[in-house]
């Protein structure tokens, strides 16, 4: 475990269709919050503006997976959502957990990996007690650095109002993220290995053809193209370089992998569980597992 990095904050699937992306997942078995449209303050004392994306989100207590839809294509968009969904949708961006966006951006900063400054989101929350403004403080990687999706550090100011444990029961037993699943072109695959080992502090290992990066909670597994289909067979390939997949952690596999079948969708068996297409699960690769 890493002084400042904990494990996943969030993944997040980008479209332009939320409501469908939102029907796909909730025929999975997950549970979702209501939507809700971002704002985004770019500085200390700055207003927050709405921006073009709202949410919906699979959360888990600790990590959460965003369905993120751009919902107005004449708003701001800050963080380029729309040029990012013209190259695809899908899988598009992964946050790392921390207690403090400022020192991890420092960090960032000094072992070579420039970081943009601390940037403050606000977004709706409807709770019980009635509706709350959510607050959290990010720093993003590059883009132009992180070929294979965007890259950021995320700070809970409001956790509260954004794992509220009515939202927590899913109906497959989903209760974390166990990782992330990165493909990297193979004459960059040292690289993002080297990328990924300075953003969270670690030494990589190999575990048959995977580089793999723990945290304190879940891991970081890197994989060369040309080795991809050993772990991804047939699977879609958008970029040279991509977020490929994501782990869910669930309480019983064979509840799940039973909600995912009876309501259409193919699965395939895998070592520890089972596998959702991202044919099927709208651009990212899903692996459930019960460990």
């Amino acid at each position: 475990m890493t002084r400042d990095i904990h494990g996943l904050h969030h993944t997040s699937i980008l479209t332009r269709d939320l409501d469908g992306l939102a029907h796909a997942y909730l025929s999975f078995g997950f549970a979702l919050s209501p939507r809700s449209r971002h704002r985004l303050s770019e500085g200390a004392g700055r207003d927050p503006v709405l921006t073009c994306t709202a949410n919906r989100c699979a959360l888990f207590g600790d990590s959460y997976i965003e369905l993120l839809g751009i919902v107005d294509e004449s708003a701001p968009d800050p963080w380029r959502a729309r040029a990012t969904a013209d190259r695809y949708e899908g899988f598009q961006a992964v946050a790392f957990d921390t207690d403090d966006a400022g020192t991890s951006g420092r960090r960032l900063t000094a072992a070579g990996l420039p970081a943009s400054d601390v940037v403050e989101l606000e977004r709706g929350a409807a709770t019980r007690d009635g509706n709350r403004t959510l607050r959290a403080r990010f720093v993003h990687l590059d883009p132009a650095a992180t070929g294979e999706g965007r890259v950021g550090i995320a700070q809970h100011l409001t956790r509260e109002y954004v794992h509220q444990p009515h939202f927590l029961d899913h109906p497959n037993g989903a209760h974390g993220l166990g990782g992330v699943l990165i493909v990297a072109d193979d004459p960059v695959f040292a690289a993002v290995v080297d990328r990924y080992a300075r953003i969270l502090d670690t030494v990589p290992h190999r575990q048959g053809p995977l580089a793999a990066l723990e945290m304190g909670s879940g891991r970081v597994d890197v994989v060369r193209a040309s080795a991809a289909g050993e772990l991804l067979p047939g699977e879609p390939v958008p970029a040279p370089s991509y977020l490929a997949a994501m782990t869910v952690r669930v309480e019983d596999v064979g509840v799940a992998r039973g909600i995912v079948e009876r309501n259409g969708t193919a699965t395939r068996t895998t070592e520890d569980g089972f596998f959702v297409s991202a044919r099927d699960a709208c651009g990212a690769g899903l692996f459930f597992t019960a460990r």
